[in-house]
């Protein structure tokens, strides 16, 4: 998981859009992206 509480990363495969663990998303550099999501305080 992610070092902060407030924070969350998540895997995507960049050609379909689909989410998939972040290890196997590590493992394919080339057609995936590891986001973060962030949750503020302010936004809820």
């Amino acid at each position: 998981m992610a070092k902060n509480k407030g924070e969350t990363k998540i895997g995507r495969d960049a050609k379909t859009g689909k989410f998939i663990p972040v290890e196997e998303a590590k493992r394919r550099k080339n057609t995936t992206v590891v986001e973060t999501i962030r949750k503020d305080k302010k936004s809820r």
